[in-house]
């Protein structure tokens, strides 16, 4: 599995590039791309990806496909069920995508965990709770699942450092409908300390693992993964001011064309890299046009993808040798132009009656369902898993997650043993650590305030559960 898993790209052809002088002089205002220009290459670019919808108003299908169109419309300020198949609104992208991510055999026999990280940074664009999809499908629960126990901080294999990026992404981008990061600072630390020890000697990344290898932190970092990882860190809320991200800026400066403002990645001067590098710089606040990003001759990164796009059609093409659009790269330099990182809040529906979000408001008495459990005895030792139960109402209570995770988590050991075992009250003990004085069991739900830690602790669809141990 390469990046490619997370956002597909079609075979780059290297491109020589002749890297410019990197001194800033005082340039004219016109030398960067202006408001105007963005509107107008934001307004072309939806026009192209609404041509890019099927018949049966999808974007998506069991496989890889255009699905990150919902993250470039999301940024670019229209909202997917507004976007439908010759005015039918009964097939209008967002309901037609939430269908597909309900079903089960979605994505498919052998799943990694990019493909629910996309889908819960594409649903959160398209408006729909990435956790409540359905009563049975919890896209947040389903990325808890790929924690790696013995390499805490990783998801999936650790070879494929891609997914606890797009972990980071997903987790951390993905909030709440009102707003609020989902997912507790302990898991948040987690995963930034395993990007940080992957960052490359020449202060960038790649998308597979480096951590501990000396030949591989000394190779060559990517400018795509680049883009992304900063933008892990950063909407895990590490400033842009830190160490590792300014390093990060330095080499992307580094690989700039003076000329075009285009990034020279490995693959060459194209359009994919350059919006995943933009992207990184808008999710840090980090202004691509100006400062380190304009360069000795007066272009921006911005600059460069907008000469990509082709006006009034809106489609960006990947090369700049080519004469037609891709659909990834349209998506990708979209997304960027329109300042969003790798996901973006969605935006109010001009559709009569629509809600700026959807999702399941209860369980199913009967139906399996996935809630995701984080665990944090103060101690160091972080459990994450995703439990699975089938509840007997509409909503559930502390005490049944923490009994099903004994023996239905995944993966296994988030909770070995909890007092009292049934019944309510306060929870007194929790994987052999006891309440102690000031220090007791807490609970936080949805990212909430953490309170004692109770059996009959009303727990709901989608919600996600942070239990840990201390004052």
């Amino acid at each position: 599995m390469s990046r490619r898993t997370a956002m597909p790209r079609r075979t780059a052809v290297s491109v020589l590039a002749v890297l410019g002088a990197f001194a800033l002089t005082t340039l004219p205002a016109a030398a960067t791309t202006t408001p105007a220009q963005i509107a107008t290459s934001k307004t072309n670019g939806v026009t192209y990806l609404k041509s890019l919808q099927a018949a049966d108003g999808s974007y998506a299908g069991s496989g890889l496909s255009n699905e990150w169109a919902f993250s470039a419309f999301a940024a670019a300020g229209t909202a997917a069920v507004d976007v439908t198949p010759g005015g039918d609104a009964t097939k209008n992208a967002r309901t037609v995508y939430r269908n597909l991510l309900a079903t089960s055999g979605w994505p498919s026999s052998s799943p990694v965990v990019t493909d629910y990280e996309r889908a819960t940074l594409n649903s959160y664009a398209a408006g729909i709770d990435p956790s409540r999809v359905s009563d049975a499908r919890n896209l947040i629960a389903d990325i808890y699942g790929y924690w790696q126990t013995s390499e805490a901080g990783y998801f999936g294999p650790s070879a494929n450092f891609n997914g606890t990026v797009f972990a980071a992404l997903a987790l951390n981008g993905a909030k709440t409908t009102a707003g609020q990061v989902r997912v507790p600072q302990a898991l948040r630390d987690s995963i930034v300390t395993r990007i940080r020890a992957n960052q490359h000697n020449d202060g960038g990344w790649n998308y597979s693992k480096a951590e501990g290898n000396a030949t591989q932190l000394a190779a060559a970092s990517d400018i795509d993964m680049t883009g992304a990882a900063i933008a892990a860190l950063c909407v895990s809320g590490v400033p842009n001011t830190d160490t590792d991200i300014v390093q990060a800026k330095a080499f992307l400066k580094s690989k700039l064309v003076a000329s075009s403002g285009a990034f020279n990645a490995l693959f060459g001067v194209n359009t994919d890299s350059n919006g995943w590098a933009v992207s990184g710089l808008n999710a840090c606040g980090i202004n691509p046009q100006t400062g380190d990003f304009l360069t000795s001759q007066g272009r921006t990164p911005v600059d460069f993808l907008i000469a990509q796009q082709f006006n009034p059609g809106g489609g960006f093409k990947y090369l700049p040798s080519d004469t037609s659009p891709s659909a990834y790269a349209s998506i990708d330099g979209l997304r960027a132009v329109a300042g969003a990182g790798f996901t973006a809040t969605p935006p109010v529906p001009t559709t009569t009656g629509a809600p700026q979000w959807v999702g399941q408001t209860s369980l199913t008495s009967g139906t399996a369902t996935k809630l995701a459990l984080t665990v944090d005895d103060g101690a160091g030792n972080l459990k994450v898993c995703s439990v699975a139960l089938t509840p007997t109402g509409s909503t559930t209570t502390l005490g049944a997650v923490l009994d099903a995770a004994v023996s239905a988590a995944t993966p296994s050991g988030c909770v070995t043993a909890v007092t009292p075992s049934s019944g309510t009250g306060t929870i007194t003990s929790l994987n052999g650590t006891a309440n102690s004085g000031s220090n007791t069991w807490k609970v936080s739900v949805d990212g909430g305030a953490f309170a004692t830690a109770a059996r009959e602790t009303t727990v709901g669809v989608g919600d996600t559960i942070a239990v840990r141990w201390g004052a």
